[in-house]
């Protein structure tokens, strides 16, 4: 087998393996799971909202959910452990299943709709799309897309703070197709950050009474006469960079 049939055999199993895992842990809140190929085995980290679901009673749940891995669907020896995620209504994933089971449910899809986007909004995200698709109210295909806050659609931003997820349900009406798209302002990179400006330091002069040395006064820095003032000046113009000495470096 080349190549090219082995990775794309791989994301097949890959996506049949999600499939499972949303389904089988849906009550967890199943989001995502990482897998990574190690040795001795495969390891496998599930992102959950409830772990203690996928545990289980002593590890019965892990102990079954290893068992069907490797028989199934032929990982070895799989070690799997359990993320628990922080916020769930910033995980696209989490909120597609919870928006698919409200539509199960008989929620009307814009109340459910309506109701995820103001959850997502209001746990911190920068940004929230979700597309819904299908026979929504007729026999008849339509989409219907709603946006709130601010969602970078393309460029470098774009690829790092947006997540996104797409979940399908099954209707009395007929299938039904639910796109979340979230940025997460906590992933966002500042381009400028403002420096603080470094204390100046004092100068020193010599008490004419003591003999010692002390901090300069404010009357003492201050120029008695207008040649200290051009004096201090020219002290001052030396430190400045003009672009005749960048010239004159590059000449």
């Amino acid at each position: 087998m080349s190549a090219v049939k082995n990775v794309i055999k791989d994301n097949y199993n890959m996506m049949l393996l999600k499939d499972y895992l949303r389904e089988a842990i849906k009550d967890a809140g199943f989001s995502h799971a990482e897998i990574s190929k190690t040795p001795v085995g495969t390891r496998v980290a599930l992102h959950v909202t409830r772990p203690g679901i996928v545990i289980g009673r002593k590890g019965s749940g892990i102990r079954a959910l290893t068992d069907k891995l490797a028989s199934d669907f032929g990982l070895k020896n799989p070690q799997i452990s359990v993320v628990e995620i922080e916020k769930p209504e910033l995980a696209p994933s989490v909120m597609c299943n919870r928006m698919a089971a409200h539509l199960e449910r008989g929620t009307a899809f814009r109340r459910a709709t309506m109701w995820t986007l103001k959850q997502i909004m209001e746990n911190g995200a920068m940004g929230v799309q979700i597309t819904i698709s299908g026979k929504l109210r007729g026999d008849r295909s339509a989409f219907e897309k709603h946006t709130a806050g601010i969602l970078p659609r393309a460029g470098h931003h774009a690829e790092v703070i947006v997540a996104e997820d797409i979940a399908h349900v099954k209707t009395a009406m007929g299938l039904i197709g639910i796109r979340i798209r979230i940025a997460n302002k906590a992933k966002l990179v500042p381009e400028f950050e403002m420096k603080t400006e470094k204390a100046m330091k004092t100068k020193q002069v010599k008490d004419e009474g003591t003999g010692k040395m002390r901090d300069e006064t404010a009357a003492e820095a201050k120029a008695r006469t207008e040649s200290e003032q051009i004096a201090l000046e020219e002290e001052k113009m030396k430190e400045l960079e003009t672009l005749e000495e960048e010239e004159a470096q590059l000449k």
